[in-house]
């Protein structure tokens, strides 16, 4: 199982955001350089890294500072925040990232997705399907919408897709420490021979073991990180067993 520390990029910093919540926003450094530098020397084989900016207005303002940690740290990046094109996610693919994470796009139009998976141009398994849920149910457009679908529906539907993840995140745990919804992620682990990579609440080092157990492909680990509740290395040496 992948541990994937977390970038969160506003403006050129490093911030980490409750519930999603543009309002609820702490800044924890601006060098992200930096901070990319001391995930890789704690044992990350993956940085995930997402682009508020592009997130909330398709502006990729962030990219000379994920070019640059591109550059200067010898691991994969997961990137997501506008990914809305397929343009753009080929420019993404090129430029910046090992596995790209689409969300909103593709809950959208999914006729969209699934001409994307049969784009013979970009392979499967550098994409990522974002699933974003509250109580099972989707959220898009910054979780200010929700929709009728569940999360394990739309894992289901990916069975046999060739995906290198579903990033599965329980919004009202995101950036709350108060440890992640186990059963919910497991269903999705359950519904999906995706690999599942956990986001939100992740606050010890017993919800990585208790993901590695489902089966989870990866852990995404962010504020719990930034606020010293886990250690990184010691994050990497539980998700082997």
């Amino acid at each position: 199982m992948d541990i994937l520390p977390a970038i969160d990029l506003r403006g050129g910093e490093v911030v980490r955001l409750q519930r999603g919540d543009y309002d609820r926003q702490t800044t924890y450094a601006d060098d992200p350089v930096g901070v990319a530098r001391s995930f890789v020397e704690a044992g990350a084989k993956w940085i995930h890294i997402v682009d508020l900016d592009a997130a909330l207005s398709g502006t990729p303002e962030n990219h000379p500072q994920i070019r640059a940690i591109r550059e200067a740290v010898g691991v994969k990046i997961e990137l997501g925040g506008g990914a809305r094109t397929t343009e753009t996610i080929a420019a993404m693919h090129a430029e910046l990232a090992d596995r790209v994470v689409i969300g909103s796009a593709a809950l959208e139009d999914w006729a969209w997705f699934e001409g994307l998976l049969n784009d013979e141009t970009i392979s499967n398994e550098r994409l990522a399907l974002g699933l974003d849920a509250r109580d099972g149910k989707l959220a898009i457009h910054g979780w200010t919408e929700q929709l009728a679908e569940t999360a394990v529906d739309l894992a289901g539907r990916v069975r046999g897709s060739g995906l290198g993840a579903i990033v599965y995140t329980d919004i009202a745990r995101d950036g709350m420490l108060t440890g992640v919804n186990v059963q919910a992620t497991a269903e999705i682990v359950e519904a999906t021979d995706v690999p599942v990579v956990a986001s939100g609440g992740v606050s010890s080092l017993d919800d990585i073991r208790q993901c590695r157990q489902i089966g989870c492909g990866g852990v995404i680990l962010g504020k719990a990180l930034y606020e010293g509740q886990v250690d990184l290395a010691q994050a990497v040496a539980a998700s082997m067993g």
